[in-house]
Order: C-alpha cells, then sequence, then structure tokens
C-alpha cells in the first residue's frame, strides 16, 4: 500500500469553506478513484485551522493518477488560496 499524509493550514476566515470541499474531495475519491483504499479527515479541536489527512492507494501510480482527476483540480484550485501551508509525506506501508 502506498500512504499519503497530508497536514493543512487554514486560513481562520475560511475555515467553513475550507471543510465543505474538504468532505467533497474525501468523497469523490473514495467512491470515483477505485485505488483510494482510503481517505480520512482529521481536525484538531484545539486548533480548528489545523487538518490532518491519512490517504491510501494501491501504489504510487494510483496516487499519481489522483492527482489528475477533476475533483483533485478542483479541490486544489478552491484551497490553495485559502491556506496557509500544506505539508505532503509518503509513505509505503507493510500491507
Amino acid at each position: 500500500m502506498f500512504v499519503v499524509t497530508v497536514t493543512f493550514e487554514v486560513h481562520a476566515d475560511y475555515l467553513d469553506a475550507f471543510r465543505v470541499a474538504m468532505k467533497a474531495q474525501a468523497e469523490n475519491s473514495l467512491e470515483k478513484e477505485e485505488a483510494c483504499k482510503q481517505f480520512d479527515v482529521c481536525y484538531d479541536e484545539d486548533r480548528p485551522q489545523a487538518c490532518f489527512l491519512y490517504e491510501k492507494y494501491d501504489d504510487a501510480a494510483a496516487f499519481a493518477a489522483h492527482k489528475q482527476t477533476d475533483h483533485f483540480h478542483e479541490f486544489d484550485a478552491t484551497v490553495g488560496p485559502i491556506l496557509v501551508s500544506k505539508s505532503v509525506q509518503t509513505w509505503h506501508s507493510q500491507e
């Protein structure tokens, strides 16, 4: 399995818009991408502007394909301007 973790920090004025877009992104990824096996969205109760993603894909090629989907491009265009920061890391699980 290919694992992707992403940490976002969102401008405080745009938290609601970010959460709506993130919910749609998670749903679209799971529903439209057979190779997307897991897409967990986590928020920090003490820091509402922080968001953490844990995603699992069949392999690195599946994640590369994910980044080419229409829903990814729409999400990226929507949230890009409202982010303070974004950090992406990739991992290989032993599954």
